[in-house]
Parts: C-alpha cells; sequence; structure tokens
C-alpha cells in the first residue's frame, strides 16, 4: 500500500503523518500533499502559503516528501457555492461534512489514485473498523475530539481508501508527540472557525464574494401575524435567541425560515423541540442496507449535538425520518442527520466510543 497524507500544516495532520510512518511497512511509502484552496489573488492566499511551508517543514522533519495542489476552483464549486446557495435558500449548511466528501476524498483522492497511491490518510479523530465483511466509520476514542459526524457522507469506496491514524490519541498526546519531534507547528491554535470565513462573519463573506442577499423582511408568529420587521432571512439561524432586534415581552426563538418570502417566524422555544426528523440524500459509507426497514440507532442532528436514541425508518432509496424517543432542539434544515448504532447514545464513554456510523443525510 502505498498513502498520500493530506497535510494541512496544522498539528493533527503532522502527528498523523508521524504515526502513519512508523506503521509503514517494507516497499510502502508516503507522500504529504497540502491543498491550497484559497484564491491566489485573495488575501486568504498567505495563509496557503504559511500551511504549506509548516507542511513541507514536517515532511522534511520525517524524511517524506511533500508536494502541494492548487484546488480553489473545486473547493469554490464543491464547498462555497454550496455554502452560499444553502443559505441563500434558508438552510443551515455544514461545508466541512461537503468538504470531506468531494475535496479531502474526493478530489484528493483521485489525485492520489493518479500518482499510484491507494489511500488518503487525514488527521481527523476517527477509526475505521471492520464488522460484517464491512469497512465502518467508527467514532474517535476521545469523544471531545470526536469528528466521525463530518465523514458520515463518505462513499463506501472513500471508507474503504481513508486512513486515520489518530483515532486513538487525545488532542494532549497529539500534541506532546508533535513537541517531541520538534515540529514547527507543535503549539499552533486550532482553527475554530469555517476555514475560509475565518472570522466567522458569513454574511460579511457573502456580500464579499456577490451574493445577491435579500432585504428587509417581516417577522411572523406562529399563526402568520406580522409582529415586526428583520434584517434579511439569512441573518437568523434555527433556535437563535439574542439579536432579532424585536421586543415581544418574552423570550423569542427564530422556528423557521421561508426565503422565497424572506419570512421568519419567531415563538416559544418549546416550538423547537421535534420528535421527528426527515432526510433525504441518504448516504450509507459501509453496509448498503444498514438502514433497510426500522431500525434502532442513536442519532445527531448537528456536530456538537449528543447522539440521542431514536428510529430510523427509510421510505425511498435515498430518504427516511428519524423518530426520536425524547424531543430534541432545533432540528434545522441543511443540517445533517448521522445515524449510529444504538451505543452511540450510551452514557459510558468506553462504550459510547464503540459505535459505527450507519448512515446520515441531510434534514429537510
Amino acid at each position: 500500500m502505498n498513502y498520500m497524507i493530506a497535510m494541512s500544516g496544522g498539528v493533527d495532520s503532522s502527528v498523523s503523518l508521524s504515526l502513519m510512518k512508523k506503521s509503514l511497512r517494507e516497499g510502502e511509502e508516503i507522500l504529504g500533499v497540502t491543498l491550497a484552496l484559497a484564491d491566489k489573488n485573495s488575501p486568504e492566499h498567505e495563509a496557503d502559503e504559511k500551511n504549506i511551508s509548516d507542511a513541507r517543514s514536517v515532511c522534511e522533519n520525517q524524511g517524506v516528501g511533500h508536494t502541494f495542489l492548487y484546488a480553489h476552483d473545486g473547493f469554490k464549486k464543491a464547498v462555497i457555492d454550496y455554502f452560499t446557495s444553502s443559505y441563500l435558500s434558508g438552510r443551515t449548511p455544514n461545508p466541512c461534512v461537503i468538504c470531506n466528501r468531494e475535496i479531502k476524498f474526493g478530489l484528493l483522492y483521485n489525485y492520489a489514485k493518479s500518482r499510484g497511491y491507494d489511500a488518503v490518510v487525514t488527521g481527523h479523530y476517527a477509526r475505521r473498523a471492520e464488522y460484517g465483511g464491512y469497512t465502518y466509520i467508527r467514532r474517535a476514542a476521545d469523544l471531545k475530539k470526536d469528528q466521525s459526524y463530518v465523514l458520515a457522507m463518505l462513499s463506501q469506496n472513500q471508507v474503504n481508501a481513508a486512513y486515520f491514524p489518530l483515532g486513538e490519541y487525545t488532542k494532549d498526546e497529539a500534541r506532546e508527540i508533535a513537541a517531541e519531534n520538534g515540529f514547527v507547528n507543535a503549539h499552533r491554535h486550532d482553527s475554530q472557525d469555517i476555514c475560509f470565513i475565518p472570522d466567522g462573519d458569513y454574511v460579511s463573506f457573502m456580500k464579499r464574494i456577490g451574493a445577491a442577499l435579500p432585504k428587509d423582511g417581516n417577522y411572523l408568529d406562529t399563526e402568520g401575524r406580522v409582529i415586526g420587521r428583520h434584517r434579511g432571512h439569512v441573518n437568523y439561524t434555527i433556535g437563535q435567541r439574542k439579536g432579532l432586534g424585536i421586543s415581544l415581552g418574552r423570550h423569542a426563538f427564530v422556528l423557521s425560515k421561508d426565503a422565497e418570502k424572506n419570512e421568519v417566524v419567531l415563538g416559544d422555544e418549546g416550538g423547537l423541540f421535534k420528535k421527528r426528523v426527515y432526510v433525504n440524500g441518504l448516504s450509507l459509507p459501509s453496509d448498503p442496507h444498514a438502514l433497510d426497514g426500522e431500525v434502532r440507532v442513536a442519532a445527531k442532528l448537528r456536530y456538537a449535538h449528543k447522539p440521542s436514541p431514536a428510529v430510523f425508518t427509510r421510505t425511498g432509496e435515498r430518504d427516511g425520518y428519524l423518530t426520536f424517543d425524547e424531543a430534541q432542539r432545533a432540528p434545522s434544515p441543511g443540517q445533517f442527520a448521522v445515524m449510529y448504532t444504538p451505543d452511540a447514545s450510551d452514557t459510558d464513554e468506553k462504550t459510547s466510543s464503540l459505535a459505527l456510523v450507519l448512515g446520515g443525510g441531510e434534514i429537510i
């Protein structure tokens, strides 16, 4: 096996390289590749150059070759355009999920194959598990860092070719390994926001790239009555309470949005809780029959959501719905529902970390 490792310039991918190199057998090789995702004419291109420099330094430290791949055009089409169109249509996108499927395990994997490499290695905190003749994504041993959620929309072929050396490690352990190896990025801060919007201001970002943002519109109550004006539906997310710019004499929350009419519905927090959540675009990254019929699962409705007990009912090739044991707060169209084996909701961390990803789909 020959491995291509996605080197972001950060600690996690650097430590993954070190761990992977130690596991290589005779005749196997590994190559570090950094994806340059920013437009060459944008200010963000400087960050790409820093990432490439740090990644190259780590590869030299480990005696491994390094190259970079300019991937802005593919990234813009697959991730940035998806992100923008989702927000404009009233949904709440998760660009990391799409980036993993289309870029890290799509574009990069295709590049790896063209260069004679068999697999892609990343710094995700997740694990592989063989079960019933299929390769599954398993939750990381460190549930605080677990990133299995953002890998749930991969295809079977992508999962088969994916390796995650950090799956058994904590972040503190990863930093210790980086320091022991003298990596230049051993103490580099983790990125906390969307990589192409480092300041977190997604509305300003969309303005900057020329998106046609909606103007002021109406706030409605749950009976459809106009109760005030808002600044355009893209400025609000399901479940939001602060920053609404309206006083109703009680706490009000964003319950839903209608992008076509540019309307935002406000109401009491109780209106956010749902027991049934519908999904489409169903992805089954391992067993294609894992979610046939009615299946007991534990499901996450967003990255930071705790897996909760539910039954998934499949209604079509790529459609279905979740019925939760207890109503869940603010399921948001555009986010992803990820279904795990039922042990993901176990209160015992050791048991919960053994859970397998069964599938995922976009909330509608």
